[in-house]
């Protein structure tokens, strides 16, 4: 029977018993490098959501799309009859946005859209920052407070509007306070302030209660080591508290204009259709395809969604948005790899 030695390695004394040099760890790769079999099973996780979204988003949008490339025009259908036949324009609905009738109510519709954007957002802004510095302050009923705020938000926009035309009548409470007889429902700038007072008086506490979040993960010891420095409630405010809100406050403006560019049910409800001084894009959009213009209609969707995405792109991209939590998710990779390298700098100088 022949048995088979290996040879010991060199340097190594004979008779000494070799042990086996332990395996060496294989290397994690980045976040990035993945498998196919992870990639396989992360597209299958995911492949119910992304139905969804192409049943609700992508579909509907193609269609609009689609739709407003036709027009409804009279004609013969085959029996020789008159009727209505959608025949294609091309982009002839959207060269009639800025041109005659439709494009007069267009740009007065865009006009109105991007006023009420900016009042109401600017108004909320503020009047949101100013709640969220109460309710984070200690003091008695602070969570009677906080929960009271939430009683405009959870209220229907269409009840709210409800709400506001009783209080907006010409013998409503309003009048009442005032002493005067001021046509809120009509036309006029009445009826935007109307419009303007009702939005903020709901949407404000969102970000009123967006901001606080922001605020209550701001350590104390900031505050305290500023007060040591001599530094007042102003200054505090300034340098500390809003450069560390930002971002939840950005990210909380970008949600409260997409919401307010596509504003609809609150001036319909509460003015009504049909009023040049307070229709917006969308209340255009519905008028039209209420009146079976549906390419019209689309093309004045269309044209909406393009400015809600150019005004999200400038948020997100040259403001800095952080929508995702890429940005912190990023910067808390960072620190973490910092610090294992250090680990074992550490434990190497040992």
């Amino acid at each position: 029977m022949t048995t088979t030695t290996t040879a010991p390695p060199a340097g190594a004394q004979p008779g000494t018993p070799q042990t086996a040099s332990p395996a060496s760890p294989r290397k994690r790769g980045h976040r990035g490098n993945r498998t196919p079999g992870e990639g396989r099973m992360a597209a299958l996780l995911l492949s119910p959501t992304l139905l969804v979204l192409a049943l609700v988003i992508v579909y509907p949008l193609l269609a609009a799309v689609h739709q407003s490339l036709y027009r409804a025009e009279s004609g013969l259908d085959a029996d020789g009859f008159v009727a209505d036949v959608e025949s294609f324009v091309g982009l002839a609905n959207y060269a009639d946005l800025f041109v005659g009738e439709t494009g007069r109510r267009f740009l007065n519709a865009l006009g109105n859209t991007t006023f009420f954007t900016l009042t109401t957002v600017f108004l909320e802004t503020v009047l949101g920052l100013c709640l969220a510095l109460a309710m984070n302050r200690a003091f008695r009923g602070r969570s009677f407070l906080r929960a009271s705020i939430l009683v405009p938000w959870a209220v229907p926009t269409a009840v709210s509007g409800l709400l506001w035309r009783w209080i907006f009548q010409s013998d409503g409470i309003a009048n009442t306070l005032l002493g005067s007889e001021i046509l809120w429902t009509a036309e006029g700038n009445a009826s935007r302030a109307a419009i303007i007072i009702a939005e903020v008086w709901k949407t404000a506490p969102f970000i009123g209660l967006l901001v606080l979040a922001g605020m209550q993960v701001i350590p104390g010891e900031v505050y305290e080591a500023a007060k040591i420095d001599g530094a007042g409630w102003w200054r505090q405010l300034g340098s500390i508290t809003l450069p560390l809100v930002k971002p939840t406050l950005l990210v909380a403006v970008l949600f409260r204009m997409l919401d307010a560019l596509r504003m609809f049910d609150l001036p319909f409800v509460l003015i009504g259709p049909g009023k040049e001084s307070v229709e917006t894009l969308s209340m255009l959009a519905w008028d039209e395809s209420n009146q079976l213009r549906y390419g019209s209609a689309s093309a004045f969707a269309i044209m909406l969604f393009l400015y809600v995405a150019v005004v999200a792109i400038v948020f997100v991209k040259v403001l800095g948005a952080d929508v995702t939590g890429a940005k912190e998710l990023k910067l808390i990779s960072k620190k973490s790899r910092t610090k294992a390298t250090r680990t074992q700098k550490a434990e190497a100088t040992r």
